[in-house]
């Protein structure tokens, strides 16, 4: 029995839709923080925006962003993050280290972000930073990049706190309601999704100011409106760091996708800024992360992308070790 042309024609048709549907088809993975931080939101809306141009962006939970710069360059599931500058500073610096050296020249940038002010939050009777001397302070999960802010604040600052405890957002603020800690470094953009529903008036907290001489030549002061959280109404001086986008030095088929991807949201900044987290607002792509240079895949036209296999659990992160050992 013969083919009718027509029927043949059409299984012809759809055999090749069905190839430029799998060619089209891009799966990419961005690495970003706690989901209740202004990472995850970032990355939520990144996710929202790629959904609506054929892109699938797997978001993952992290501890910040010394996991996030050791996550980009070590896992095949992960070719976005979104990192501190100073976290940036610090691998770039660190060349003694064969790892860290390797992971300054195999991370680019796709864009610049926003400015992401550090919080410190604690008891209403603790004047500023300085007063953090003798202190009982949490400086953030080993892994997060308050966890290097914090210590590099500290250590500048040659403040010297009672204790430094290396734990999570809600464990510390927990321990500082129940009396055992007095104060927590936080760095995330305002407003933070967690200090707006997990702090009240009642808790009697306050953000501390940062306002330290010697802090003030290495960060960028700023200064976090009154009103931005309910049991804060006047402003505070604090100072800021970075946050960038970055991804793997990557050639070929993912190349071409890191290059849409940020083609893509380039072209939707407006829409991201109308229906996104706040801190769109302030994202200015052009701008410059010292020392840092913007991947090649970002100028080059997109095309599809095979998706990638996940790896094995990773190795102990080599930055994490650096921080520890040096600070």
């Amino acid at each position: 029995m013969r083919t009718k042309p027509c029927v043949m024609m059409a299984a012809l048709m759809f055999s090749v839709l069905g190839i430029i549907s799998s060619l089209e088809a891009v799966e990419l993975g961005i690495v970003t923080g706690s989901p209740k931080g202004t990472y995850y939101q970032i990355g939520m809306n990144l996710q929202e925006l790629m959904r609506h141009q054929g892109i699938e962006l797997k978001v993952h939970e992290s501890k910040g962003s010394v996991d996030n710069i050791y996550a980009v360059f070590k896992r095949s599931d992960v070719q976005l993050g979104i990192v501190q500058s100073d976290v940036l500073a610090f691998v770039a610096k660190v060349q003694t280290n064969p790892t860290l050296k390797r992971m300054a020249q195999k991370l680019k940038i796709v864009f610049p972000l926003y400015d992401e002010e550090i919080h410190l939050v604690g008891r209403k009777d603790i004047a500023d930073f300085d007063a953090l001397q003798g202190k009982r302070v949490a400086v953030g999960e080993e892994g997060s990049g308050t966890y290097l802010t914090a210590k590099l604040l500290l250590e500048v600052s040659q403040i010297k706190p009672a204790n430094t405890v290396p734990v999570g957002m809600e464990e510390a603020l927990q321990k500082i309601k129940e009396g055992s800690l007095d104060a927590m470094f936080c760095v995330a953009g305002y407003p933070v999704k967690f200090f707006a529903e997990d702090v009240t008036i009642a808790d009697n907290l306050k953000l501390i100011p940062i306002e330290n001489k010697t802090v003030l030549q290495f960060y960028p002061q700023t200064t976090i409106p009154g009103g931005t959280y309910s049991w804060q109404p006047e402003a505070v001086r604090t100072v800021t760091v970075k946050a960038a986008l970055i991804t793997f030095d990557y050639r070929a088929a993912l190349c071409e996708d890191i290059g849409r991807f940020a083609r893509i949201l380039g072209e939707n900044l407006d829409w991201l800024m109308k229906n996104g987290h706040p801190k769109w607002r302030q994202v200015d792509l052009s701008s410059q992360i010292k020392g840092w240079e913007q991947s090649d895949c970002v100028r080059r036209a997109p095309a599809s992308l095979k998706p990638t296999e996940i790896q094995k659990p990773r190795e102990r992160n080599p930055v994490l070790e650096a921080i520890k050992g040096l600070l």
